[in-house]
C-alpha cells in the first residue's frame, strides 16, 4: 500500500521550508494527526519554531503564537475579562490559546504558574475562566518549543505537564549538505513567507478520524500494556509510564500505520514511536542520570527485555 495522499501533501509542503529534517517532519505530522501535542526540544537555532510554523501554515486553520517569557501571566495566554462601561458588563477577550494550532515558543522560559494555565486546554480542549468552561474549536494542537534545561533562564516542566505532550521531538543538526542548502536558499526567510495551506481543517479532522479507525490487534494492545508495566518496575526508573502514556503510544502507532498506508498496526509502529512518546514521561531515580539520553537508554532496556509479538 502507498502513503496517504493528504499526509504526503502535508509533508511535501512542510519540507519546502524545513530542509534535511525528514524524521522531525514525520514526527510532528504524526503527532498532529493523532490529536496530540508536541514538545520540540533542542538547542536554539536548529529550526524548532520554523518547523512548527511551517506545519501550522500548511493547514487552513487559525494559528496563534505566544512567546513565553518569565513575566508572562496566565491571563496573557488564556484571556481576560474587561469591563465595558457602555454596557456595564465584563466582556471576555480571548487569549492566544483560542486557535486551532497554538505555538508556545520557549515554554520552559515562563514560570510554572503560566505553564499550568495550559494544562486544561491540553487535556480537555477547553478553558475555564470566570466560572465557566469554554470549549476550544477542533482541531486543537499545542506545539511547544523548549531549550535544554541547563540553559540560562529555564524552568523545569512538571511531570504532569510533560505527560500531556504526546511526543517529544528532537531536531538535531542537519547534514552538511542540508545545511548548505539552508544557507543558499534561506527557506525560513523566503519559502516560509509564501507557504500556502494544502489541507483544510475539515481535511485534517478527516485524517484524524481515519487514525481512530486503524486496527490495533489485541496482541499488540497486550504488548503495549506489558511494556508500560516493565517501565514501572525498572531499576533505574522511579515513575514509569502512566495509562495516559500507554494510550498515547497506541494512538501514535495508529498514526504511523496510516502514514505508511496501512489500516492496521504492526509491532514496528510501536517500537518506532516508543522513545518519542515515552522517554519524556519517565522519572529516573535520584542515583541515576536525569538527562533525556539516560531516559532513552532506560527505555531501550525495556524494549529489549520485552519480546514483541511476531
Amino acid at each position: 500500500m502507498g502513503t496517504h495522499p493528504s499526509i504526503e501533501q502535508l509533508r511535501d509542503n512542510v519540507e519546502r521550508v524545513v530542509i534535511g529534517q525528514r524524521e522531525a517532519v514525520n514526527d510532528i505530522i504524526r503527532c498532529v494527526i493523532a490529536r496530540g501535542h508536541a514538545l520540540l526540544e533542542d538547542v536554539p537555532g536548529v529550526g524548532k519554531t520554523v518547523l512548527a510554523t511551517a506545519l501550522a501554515k500548511s493547514v487552513d486553520a487559525t494559528f496563534s503564537r505566544v512567546q513565553l517569557t518569565p513575566d508572562l501571566l496566565p491571563s496573557d495566554v488564556l484571556g481576560v475579562s474587561i469591563y465595558n462601561r457602555e454596557t456595564g458588563d465584563f466582556e471576555f477577550k480571548q487569549g492566544p490559546i483560542f486557535a486551532n494550532i497554538v505555538l508556545a515558543d520557549e515554554i520552559n522560559r515562563t514560570t510554572p504558574r503560566t505553564q499550568t494555565a495550559l494544562l486544561e486546554a491540553m487535556n480537555e480542549a477547553s478553558v475555564s475562566v470566570d466560572g465557566r468552561v469554554i470549549p476550544l474549536d477542533p482541531p486543537f494542537t499545542l506545539l511547544a518549543t523548549q531549550n535544554p534545561y541547563d540553559f540560562e533562564g529555564t524552568y523545569f516542566l512538571p511531570e504532569n505537564q510533560l505527560d500531556r505532550f504526546l511526543m517529544r521531538i528532537r531536531m538535531g543538526y542537519p547534514s552538511p549538505e542540508a545545511e548548505a542548502r539552508v544557507l543558499a536558499e534561506r527557506p525560513a526567510t523566503n519559502a516560509l513567507q509564501d507557504l500556502a495551506p494544502v489541507l483544510s481543517t475539515r481535511d485534517l479532522i478527516a485524517v484524524q478520524e481515519e487514525v481512530d479507525r486503524v486496527r490495533l490487534d489485541p496482541s499488540l494492545t497486550a504488548y503495549i500494556v506489558e511494556l508500560a508495566g516493565a517501565t514501572r518496575s525498572h531499576d533505574a526508573i522511579r515513575v514509569g509510564v502512566s495509562p495516559r502514556g500507554a494510550l498515547a503510544l497506541a494512538q501514535a502507532s495508529r498514526a504511523s500505520a496510516l502514514m505508511a498506508g496501512r489500516d492496521f498496526v504492526v509491532p514496528e509502529d510501536i517500537l518506532d514511536n516508543a522513545d518519542s512518546v515515552w522517554s519524556h514521561r519517565l522519572v529516573l531515580h535520584m542515583g541515576a542520570q536525569t538527562s533525556a539520553t539516560a531516559a532513552s537508554a532506560a527505555l531501550e532496556n525495556v524494549l529489549t527485555a520485552v519480546a514483541s509479538p511476531v
